[in-house]
């Protein structure tokens, strides 16, 4: 677990008023549920130091697809909200990464070719079930790791994404699609209702993404909004970048 993440836990659970307990349980249901696996060999093998996509559901993801189209051979890690236009694309991540609240038939379509990190929170014990169609599967937690259940950081799939590239030692991790504005991406999925919830999580996921800047020893690239710590590029200069 990365050093200093309990205390971001903390801040998260009285910021958003989630319950622990629940968390703890939806781990330890998921826990049950994953088959032993050398699945992290396959993570690291491909993430260790490679330069890395990671993809969310942004604005700027549309503009985004066109270039990453045109990269087939980097690899991707992509927030599940990102997966359906990707897909359309004939974009095919490596690993995708969710709290199993995207576009299900999407997840299912590739249940057989990526690798899936499934984050089990207070509110998605429900869900837990679709993970038996994933092939190669890891789980994560927000709160203590143990068994099968691991902790690498983050809270919005997006920025899991991010932190899962950094603790498996990406050289490089640049973003894609990955916007803390005060727009919602089409491609999220988010109900009106649920638009001001999403912009506080976005904020968090920022926030967690600049203090992870501060620790990484990746080279951080963003092609979306300026993050701090994270170098601003155009899409021009990425063939530059990944080379």
């Amino acid at each position: 677990m990365i050093s200093g993440w309990k205390t971001k836990y903390s801040d998260i659970l009285k910021e958003f008023n989630y319950d622990e307990k629940k968390d703890k349980e939806s781990a330890t249901i998921l826990d049950t549920i994953l088959k032993k696996s050398k699945i992290d060999e396959k993570i690291c093998d491909l993430i260790h130091g490679k330069t890395v996509f990671v993809i969310a559901s942004g604005p700027s993801l549309s503009s985004a697809i066109p270039k990453l189209k045109k990269l087939k051979k980097e690899i991707k890690i992509a927030a599940d909200s990102s997966l359906k236009p990707l897909l359309e694309n004939g974009i095919v991540p490596d690993i995708v990464v969710t709290d199993l609240d995207g576009d299900e038939k999407s997840l299912e379509k590739i249940a057989k070719k990526a690798i899936f990190v499934v984050h089990a929170h207070g509110d998605n014990i429900e869900k837990l079930d679709f993970v038996k169609k994933f092939k190669n599967c890891i789980g994560t937690t927000q709160t203590k790791p143990f068994k099968k259940i691991q902790n690498f950081g983050g809270f919005t799939d997006g920025d899991r994404c991010v932190f899962l590239a950094n603790h498996f030692e990406a050289k490089k991790i640049i973003l894609f699609g990955m916007d803390f504005g005060t727009r919602i991406g089409k491609f999220s999925n988010t109900k009106k209702s649920e638009r001001k919830t999403k912009l506080k999580k976005l904020k968090k996921g920022k926030s967690l993404l600049e203090w992870l800047a501060t620790k990484t020893k990746s080279e951080l690239f963003t092609t979306s909004t300026r993050i701090e710590g994270f170098e601003k590029i155009p899409y021009k200069s990425l063939d530059i970048i990944i080379t």
